[in-house]
């Protein structure tokens, strides 16, 4: 079984990703508390290393295969101020590549925002992906937008970069294929929910009421407007989301109009109903937590191809061998 490190863990979405692949995860990193705390209650037999990145003694840490990185996005992200590596954030990446250093892992598996791509017309990601030939990486990189490559009904598009040690892994390495069939936001959706997350006390529930009509679409409160997600599925779901205002998505239900729970983002990035909530974690943690979080289904795809092109190789490589 491939093992697998989880840098910027945050609360195990990547984690459950390569565990639903049938691969063993060793240890993971988090800066949050509130996310440390809900990793811990689902994956009791992961070590968590909690604290900063930039703190840690890759000696000791325990040699893997597959070594992940969601690092934080807010540096390129086209909601911030877009610094890039002028941004502390964006200097993360240098720290995963510090512990790859160490950890010679095989495998690299990096998400970010699709804006890291263009970000400084594009020179931030040719400086990262110069940096991963220069330690010895075969890179493969894709945009995959989460309706399109899962049944999850969330328009959520990320950057993937898959990096391997091996050419002849990148070789073999297939990309996800495409679903041709959603599932139904509604489907989604609980039909019992408690008053809190109804609109009807709301400022803005005048207008909500006026113009949110179909209760088919998924709607957001855009600051002075209101916006109809038009395509049938849910917008991207983002790390604000609990603090009200903006981008909260909004649904019609037989009682009222309401805002998403925090069960219903979680299960928009595919979360299992089963996923834990730490006891006494406020709502707007539980929100900031899945708007941070990644499509579980895409990372699940992804490390399933890892998975097969690295057997496809080490199969090879015996044969060879045995020649």
């Amino acid at each position: 079984m491939y093992t697998v490190g989880d840098l910027f863990a945050g609360i195990g979405g990547i984690a459950l990703g390569f565990t639903q692949a049938k691969m063993d995860v060793l240890w993971a990193n988090e800066i949050d508390k509130n996310a440390c705390i809900t990793y811990r209650e689902n994956f009791k037999d992961h070590e968590m290393v909690e604290g900063d990145i930039h703190d840690i003694d890759p000696r000791h840490l325990q040699k893997i295969d597959i070594l992940c990185g969601g690092f934080p996005c807010q540096a390129f992200s086209i909601a911030g101020h877009q610094k890039g590596f002028q941004d502390d954030r964006g200097n993360l990446f240098y720290e995963i590549m510090r512990l790859s250093n160490h950890l010679d892992p095989r495998v690299l598996f990096l998400e970010n925002v699709k804006n890291l791509k263009t970000h400084d017309k594009g020179r931030t990601y040719k400086t990262i992906v110069n940096t991963l030939k220069s330690n010895g990486y075969h890179v493969w990189d894709t945009i995959l937008n989460t309706c399109d490559y899962s049944d999850l009904p969330q328009n959520r598009e990320r950057l993937y970069i898959v990096a391997f040690k091996e050419k002849g892994a990148l070789n073999l390495f297939q990309p996800p294929k495409k679903i041709k069939k959603l599932r139904s936001p509604k489907e989604l959706l609980d039909r019992n929910v408690d008053d809190v997350f109804y609109y009807s006390k709301s400022r803005y529930y005048k207008q909500l009421k006026a113009e949110m009509l179909n209760p088919d679409s998924i709607y957001q409160w855009r600051r002075v407007y209101v916006r109809e997600n038009k395509s049938g599925v849910c917008p991207t779901l983002t790390a604000n989301m609990g603090t009200g205002g903006h981008n909260v998505p909004l649904v019609i239900d037989h009682k009222d109009i309401r805002k998403l729970t925090p069960r219903e983002c979680f299960r928009f990035q595919g979360f299992p109903d089963g996923y834990i909530f730490p006891k006494n974690l406020a709502n707007s943690a539980l929100y900031k937590q899945a708007g941070n979080s990644v499509s579980v289904p895409i990372v699940q795809a992804i490390a399933e191809n890892i998975k097969n092109a690295l057997t496809a190789l080490d199969k090879i490589d015996v044969h060879k061998k045995a020649a």
